[in-house]
């Protein structure tokens, strides 16, 4: 059985006391936040601040935003003072992120952070969110199966001191959460979240979530008519595929408003048209969409929210075998659509296709769906922004603002009919891809548009920044868990109702 880790392992606490010596004595680290120009009559008021105040002054000569030193203390509490300007969300965050790694330099367990000048309420608001959010990040450890027992102490408390304006630190929790959750089953390696593994690691989130779980697999599948899925299952060693089904339903309601749809191909060989050694590589992450599609659902479960959230997780290899399915394959979806098959390693948008039309049965308000889909998105736009989709043109301003708001960016790409043109199959009624590679990510979103309902609004996320070298924003591991933060935004004031009307006007 796989071992769950506690994914929410920071504790954050406040106190409008500002840090005394006694104080300083009962932290390893204490993180004070200025800002450029912040001087020694701000820093006055703090521990060994006329020192801080010379440090940060040479580090800002220098031209860095930081300077850490030692207390006189007993303990030798660390002490880093910074300097944050104001910028974007992710500006924000990713300043939060080397400033929360200079901190844990020294592997503090209880770290302290206090604002002493940030030139605003609002400026003290976001840089006290941000640091709270990369600790939240970096205090998660991710799978490790090392057999030695160096690992190092982790960060497990944060001490927000000070008379700061007022934060919701569930706010920031929540979709720390959901991205521990994302991160954490992203990063599992293939033997260990095999199809069985992650059914039942879901089963048992359910029960502690409260949530219902229900798991269709390959002989419900093929009663409902999901060829497609089946055609990517088939070529498995085992007949464990199928889709997941988590269920929230707050009180009074029956009825699930947003649907949440992710792609969880826990290894992709490509099939018969097998990768390469590095295209392959890294394709235990293929199953992303998944996590983060059950990451949302978690952290939107832990923020009480009024409505109801079915997420629909496709659970499948992509694996090279005698009787995987083959180029030229003609197959039928949930929903009747014949394909075509082109390419096998389009697996994908294959399992996805029938997760939106069984998901789209059940008449939400609202899907959105989550893959590691196509290289073609970051070909277009790198691994720092995702790729967005959608069938209600409207909805792409609201998108953009909610990826700038939560710091995970995105980028609406076209729809228009005539792309469908390069899908037309002289034998089925769809091509599943083109056999050419120009604007496979754009192709991709059309073939799964004709599985949703027009009538539904729909949201496809192409997680091109769900892996990013170095991290991203406030996150320091190289899997991101992209869309969490994004999907909590996006619903911070509207629900999936409410943003359907509004998209529909």
């Amino acid at each position: 059985m796989l071992e769950l880790p506690d994914f929410a392992p920071l504790r954050v606490t406040r106190s409008r006391r500002a840090p005394s010596s006694s104080a300083l004595a009962s932290l390893d680290h204490l993180l004070i936040v200025g800002t450029q120009h912040t001087g020694a009559r701000a820093l006055q008021r703090f521990p060994q601040g006329r020192q801080l105040a010379t440090l940060l002054a040479r580090a800002l000569e220098r031209g860095d935003d930081c300077a850490s030193t030692r207390a006189s203390n007993a303990r030798a509490t660390g002490l880093t003072v910074a300097a944050f300007s104001p910028g974007s969300t992710f500006a924000s965050l990713t300043w939060a992120r080397r400033i929360v790694a200079e901190c844990l330099r020294d592997k503090p367990a209880t770290l302290g952070v206090v604002i002493a000048d940030s030139g605003s309420d609002d400026d003290a608001r976001t840089a006290c969110a941000a640091v709270v959010a990369a600790g939240a990040a970096a205090a998660f450890e991710l799978p490790t199966f090392k057999t030695t027992d160096a690992s190092p102490r982790r960060l497990r408390s944060l001490r927000i001191l000070g008379a700061t304006p007022s934060l919701d630190v569930d706010d920031v929790l929540a979709p720390a959460l959901g991205n521990n959750v994302a991160r954490w089953f992203t990063a599992l390696p293939p033997n260990v979240l095999d199809a069985a593994a992650y059914r039942d690691a879901l089963e048992r989130l359910a029960t502690t979530y409260g949530l219902r779980y229900r798991f269709s697999g390959e002989a419900e599948l093929r009663k409902l008519g999901a060829g497609a899925f089946l055609a990517v299952s088939q070529g498995n060693a085992d007949r464990d595929a199928g889709i997941v089904r988590l269920s929230y339903r707050p009180r009074r309601e029956k009825h699930a408003a947003l649907a949440l749809v992710g792609k969880g191909i826990l290894f992709d060989t490509g099939g018969m048209n097998l990768k390469t050694f590095k295209g392959m590589l890294d394709m235990h992450i293929d199953m992303q969409g998944s996590a983060v599609a059950l990451g949302a659902l978690l952290a939107l479960v832990a923020l009480e929210v009024p409505f109801g959230i079915d997420a629909w997780l496709a659970i499948s290899e992509n694996r090279l075998a005698p009787n995987a399915y083959k180029s030229q394959d003609v197959v039928y979806a949930a929903n009747g659509t014949s394909i075509q098959v082109i390419h096998t390693d389009a697996e994908g948008r294959m399992v996805l296709a029938d997760t939106l039309a069984l998901a789209s049965r059940a008449q939400p308000r609202l899907i959105v769906d989550y893959a590691t889909l196509t290289s073609g998105c970051i070909t277009a736009l790198t691994e720092r922004y995702s790729g967005v989709f959608t069938n209600r043109e409207s909805a792409n301003a609201d998108l953009v603002r909610a990826g700038a708001r939560s710091g995970e960016r995105v980028w609406p790409f076209p729809m228009d009919d005539d792309y469908d043109e390069m899908l037309k199959s002289d034998v089925a009624d769809i091509k599943q891809c083109s056999s050419e590679t120009h604007g496979d990510h754009i192709l991709a979103a059309r073939f799964l548009r004709r599985f949703v309902p027009r009538e539904i609004p729909w949201v496809h996320v192409d997680l091109s920044a769900g892996q990013h070298k170095g991290g991203l924003a406030h996150v320091p591991s190289e899997i991101t868990g992209f869309g969490v933060a994004l999907t909590l935004e996006l619903l911070r004031e509207s629900t999936p109702a409410e943003l359907a009307k509004r998209w529909s006007a």
